[in-house]
């Protein structure tokens, strides 16, 4: 029998809340999402190693004193009949509208996905997976369409390889003028290509395949005209091959988060994700991704987005290349120049390295006035900061007038009965949350 546990994101919970999930809890106290998707957990998005304030280090448990602390992490992970549901902390016991819409917003997820019910968590992990196929086609297609040495047999005349000869005897005896060989050729129809046509095969027989696909329809008919091979009962060895060949090369990483994700979704036919005694496995969301990438819906007409976990955008702290940063929003107004930092916490964990970071940012672009854009639980309002400037030694410390840091809301409805409601009043929030920065400019 499953036994499950709940918990919220940025919240802290006893030791003892876990006690029915001893062995989960063991699994991934104090593990980053870099040793779970090392483990065979599918994170999302993908880890940059290179990266600021970087996925990799978040963990879904952090140990402080006798609690246990979640961090910006949702979606759920088990091991063997043990599992834990992520939740926002914008959730009730029945739903978890937030991370839905925002899911909705930032990678049109179909809004049919609820994370904290009690049902078949099994299908609904396994339709999330459905879900994340079309985004991570189009990231790697964006490469250009994925080609390798692969190995033809050919029986022609036209000899341009190594000769087989115990095939050439046995189809060309009597000698007719052909012979049998081999050549290495540099080809777009190859095991991964393939790997993904099958996924999206098997995608297209789902009552919603049609709808998933057709948010790719341009990469899916790319693909299609790869791979000409494709034959429905070469599923298995497909599946095998690239299980044994990982994609390796850095330069094509996001066929290689691809080609897990195929993976995962054809190798679910077979086995129920999970079974295993001693598998660990489960979906994870970066909310702090999530919430930037929502949040720059929000305000791209006003602000730039360098993407860390992109590697666009990144600039320089120093002159000569030196002090890579990859602030999250940069006003596209030079006078005044804002500066925006989106942060997926309580306004009050926002302090310490958060205010030295966006004060380094706003130094670096001569701007006055930055802010953090943050989910607000509460009609609390923005909080203003001023800079200090003087030495408490010379007892001449005073708030200045010309640079001050804003804390700056987006209201997250709590009393929506349905999703339908919830999303009429959230559109109200965002309205709210970008009249800021029209007045402002």
């Amino acid at each position: 029998m499953m036994k499950q546990l709940s918990v919220k994101d940025n919240s802290s919970y006893a030791k003892e809340y876990f006690a029915d999930i001893p062995r989960l809890t063991r699994k991934i106290d104090s593990k980053t999402l870099e040793q779970l998707e090392h483990e065979g957990v599918f994170v999302f998005p993908e880890l940059v190693a290179d990266a600021e304030d970087i996925t990799k280090d978040q963990m879904i448990l952090q140990r402080v004193g006798d609690c246990y602390r979640t961090q910006n992490v949702m979606g759920f992970i088990g091991y063997g009949d043990e599992r834990l549901v992520l939740t926002s902390r914008f959730s009730d016991e029945n739903s978890d509208f937030f991370l839905q819409y925002m899911l909705e917003q930032v990678l049109d997820f179909p809004n049919i996905v609820d994370l904290s019910t009690s049902a078949d968590q099994d299908d609904r992990l396994f339709h999330m997976l459905l879900f994340l196929f079309p985004y991570y086609l189009k990231q790697a297609v964006r490469k250009g369409l994925f080609k390798t040495y692969i190995r033809r047999k050919y029986n022609d005349s036209n000899v341009k390889g190594i000769i087989d000869i115990p095939r050439h005897i046995d189809r060309n005896t009597p000698f007719v003028g052909k012979v049998a060989y081999n050549k290495r050729e540099y080809s777009y129809d190859n095991y991964l290509m393939e790997l993904i046509r099958h996924t999206i095969e098997f995608i297209k027989k789902k009552p919603y395949g049609k709808k998933i696909l057709a948010r790719v329809k341009n990469e899916v008919q790319l693909v299609v005209d790869a791979t000409q091979d494709y034959a429905l009962f070469d599923k298995r060895s497909i599946i095998e091959k690239n299980t044994r060949n990982v994609v390796r090369h850095a330069y094509y990483r996001e066929y290689r988060s691809l080609q897990h994700l195929c993976l995962l979704i054809l190798q679910q036919q077979k086995h129920n994700i999970g079974s295993g005694a001693r598998q660990i496995y489960g979906i994870l969301f970066d909310g702090a991704w999530l919430w930037e990438e929502y949040v720059n819906q929000l305000i791209s007409d006003k602000f730039y987005h360098p993407r860390n976990k992109g590697r666009e955008g990144a600039q320089r702290l120093f002159a000569c290349g030196v002090g890579l940063i990859y602030p999250d929003f940069i006003g596209r107004e030079q006078s005044p120049r804002l500066i925006a930092d989106a942060k997926y916490k309580p306004t009050d964990n926002i302090g310490g390295k958060d205010y030295l970071q966006l004060l380094a940012y706003m130094l670096r672009f001569d701007a006055k006035t930055g802010y953090y854009l943050y989910p607000d639980s509460q009609s609390t309002g923005d909080v203003k900061l001023m800079l200090n400037e003087g030495v408490k030694y010379e007892n001449n410390v005073k708030a200045r007038e010309d640079i001050c840091v804003i804390k700056h809301g987006l209201r997250i409805p709590d009393t929506a009965n349905s999703y339908d409601d919830f999303v009429i009043a959230i559109k109200k929030s965002e309205s709210a949350f970008r009249e800021l920065f029209h007045s402002t400019t």
